[in-house]
């Protein structure tokens, strides 16, 4: 009973470790990754607070548990 009690506490230790939020400069880098292998030669992309969002469909990403949002904008030329 104690090797089952074990397995199910390190089971849920194991869950929440992958779980864990990025940093936001982390995410960041990830995004870009992705959007230049789009080939999208002109954009911006910016690490705000919650209420510095003005336009919910610039946000691409959320980080640090949710107080911090990746926006989003591409330059026209």
């Amino acid at each position: 009973m104690k090797r089952f009690a074990l397995a199910i506490i390190c089971c849920a230790l194991a869950t929440s470790a992958l779980a864990a939020p990025k940093s936001c400069e982390e995410l960041k880098s990830e995004i870009e990754a992705k959007i230049q292998a789009n080939n999208v030669s002109s954009y911006t992309l910016e690490i705000v607070t919650n209420d510095e969002v003005h336009d919910q469909n610039m946000v691409v990403g959320s980080c640090e548990s949710g107080t911090k949002k990746i926006i989003y904008q591409k330059n026209d030329r």
